[in-house]
């Protein structure tokens, strides 16, 4: 198990005397040593838990994506006290978990999430009361040549297919800034490429170790030459 931890204080004067940063320390390298789990790396934030634009946050998940680990926080109030937010979060994909009391997470999340989705309905049915109120002042809805676009498309296996070069293709993307980093540090051959993501526990494409063909793949994918010296 990888894990990412992000530890959060909400004023200037907190971050700069650690009051709360080492509580929260504390808590993660507990749940840590507990799992037997290999730490990533350490995101400290110094902001606002009503804001959910934070750059800390936002390369802790980027790192929680590329190397398939997960977010770990002190207590959820670290991480946002935003309801949407966290339901942001779970739809995401990402994974993450409470150091205090990681069995009540799913609970506490699924109880927001019944929240939104009654929201959600509540949305779908004044959307519903709306349309039919413009059906019956005479207004035309829908479109007229039904699903045969669909039919034509044939999007059966094609979608399928779609959706794993998007998938792919996403995965890249993430990776981009890492590669930009690796240039910029003079990493260019493929098999240094390949040794410097392995190092740092980034997923591969397929799961487990990159190589210099996947490598190779993933630098054809997002358009960059590659060297193989």
């Amino acid at each position: 198990m990888k894990i990412v931890s992000y530890l959060r204080v909400s004023t200037g004067k907190q971050g700069r005397s650690g009051l709360g940063v080492e509580a929260q320390r504390h808590a993660i390298e507990a749940y840590t040593a507990d799992k037997g789990a290999l730490h990533l790396r350490e995101f400290v934030e110094v902001e606002s838990g009503g804001r959910s634009d934070r750059p800390m946050l936002a390369e802790a998940l980027h790192l929680v994506k590329i190397t398939g680990s997960v977010l770990v926080i002190a207590k959820f109030d670290r991480l946002s006290r935003n309801a949407a937010f966290l339901l942001t979060l779970k739809e995401s994909g990402v994974k993450f978990v409470a150091a205090d009391n990681p069995e009540a997470n799913d609970l506490t999340v699924g109880i927001l999430a019944l929240v939104a989705q009654q929201e959600r309905e509540a949305i779908s049915q004044r959307t519903k009361d709306a349309l039919q109120a413009a059906k019956r002042r005479g207004v035309v809805l829908g479109n007229p040549n039904g699903n045969a676009a669909l039919v034509r498309a044939r999007r059966g296996n094609a979608a399928g297919v779609k959706a794993i070069k998007v998938k792919a293709d996403s995965h890249a993307a993430d990776l981009r800034p890492v590669l930009q980093r690796y240039r910029a540090n003079g990493l260019v051959s493929l098999g240094k490429i390949a040794a410097a993501l392995n190092a740092e526990s980034i997923r591969a494409p397929r799961g487990g170790t990159w190589h210099k063909a996947s490598v190779a793949n993933l630098l054809a994918r997002l358009g960059l030459q590659a060297r193989t010296r």
